[in-house]
């Protein structure tokens, strides 16, 4: 059941992602050539939560700035994710994202590589001519797009981690955590600081968000994980279990197979190929929950909850800061 607390993050979440999508039609205007356009802006109007774009206005308005003025930025950082999502489903070979066919799928493997590669390149464009429309200083705005173009980098070392980790049966917990925290919530330590930098904040405010921002992604990723394994595939977007076919090392998947017997164990591993029926995926995933990974992996994540709002006591009071709080109460307890 959705809280009231929910309910009004839900409101402001869209309100916010209103004005998000407003900036962002203006950046990928449709224009010739048109499906290309139309590629590029095919997921973001699928739907998607948002989340990150909204950690930067959030952040902003936490250091006493004009949550407007962050627009841009947010909007490129939506860019962003979305450009990864549409390279990561070519990799992963997901049909499925949002509800709908993977732009892949829709459009055409080249079309798919070329609709990332301009989503990236306007990343850029909406953060230099974005925030320069807004007054924001020359300095700041180079800021920005270090912090982004490293942050980007970062987030490919941890998708070819990803990668590799499925040419391996397991792998350690430290070695999870640290492919998340460079494939995952890195994105959300970048809106956070990018957020606070344009609002103006001071060098331990900005710090203290961005670790709010790392904690708060890690316990996103982690919640993922589960998500595959237990959510409503209509709420999802995606088929259930696609982690196990895919060979994912997820935390609820790393936790079964170290405390799994030998023949719990050949039921996982059965499931983790390419060409695993549907049955093979359903019964690992009872001899996942069985092990107790997924009351294991949410306890996690609730701990990197509490770690994120740690982050948040020395800022001042505002809505903002509300906000952010009952957004990372609301990635532990969501459906999707």
């Amino acid at each position: 059941m959705v809280t009231s607390l929910n309910q009004s993050l839900d409101k402001e979440i869209k309100e916010t992602s209103t004005k998000i999508k407003k900036i962002l039609m203006e950046f990928l205007p449709l224009k010739t050539p048109k499906n290309l356009y139309e590629a590029s802006t095919y997921l973001i109007k699928a739907g998607g939560k948002m989340l990150r774009p909204y950690l930067v206005v959030k952040s902003c308005e936490a250091v006493g700035g004009e949550g407007e003025k962050a627009l841009p930025a947010a909007a490129a950082i939506e860019m962003l994710h979305t450009f990864t999502l549409i390279h990561d489903d070519i990799m992963d070979e997901d049909t499925l994202r949002r509800g709908v066919p993977s732009v892949h799928v829709q459009w055409g493997l080249p079309m798919a590589i070329v609709t990332g590669d301009l989503l990236f390149s306007k990343v850029f464009e909406a953060v230099a001519k974005g925030l320069q429309k807004r007054k924001i200083s020359p300095e700041k705005i180079v800021k920005v797009i270090n912090i982004i173009s490293q942050a980007t980098i970062t987030i490919c070392e941890g998708q070819v981690l990803d990668l590799s980790f499925s040419n391996v049966e397991t792998i350690s917990e430290k070695e999870y955590f640290d492919m998340i925290k460079k494939k995952t919530s890195c994105l959300f330590k970048t809106s956070a600081i990018v957020g606070a930098l344009i609002g103006g904040g001071l060098d331990w405010q900005i710090k203290k968000l961005g670790n709010y921002g790392d904690f708060s992604g890690i316990a996103f990723q982690i919640v993922d994980d589960v998500l595959g394994l237990k959510a409503d595939e209509k709420i999802l977007g995606k088929p259930v279990g696609s982690d196990l076919r895919e060979r994912k090392k997820t935390l609820p998947i790393i936790y079964a197979l170290k405390n799994a017997d030998k023949n719990q164990k050949k039921i996982i591993l059965a499931s983790m190929r390419k060409n695993s029926t549907q049955t093979e995926i359903l019964e690992a995933i009872k001899v996942i929950e069985k092990l107790g990974s997924i009351e294991y992996s949410i306890r996690k994540a609730e701990k990197y909850v509490e770690k994120a709002l740690k982050q948040l006591e020395k800022l001042p009071k505002t809505n903002a800061k509300t906000s952010l709080e009952s957004l990372a109460r609301f990635i532990v307890k969501r459906k999707f």
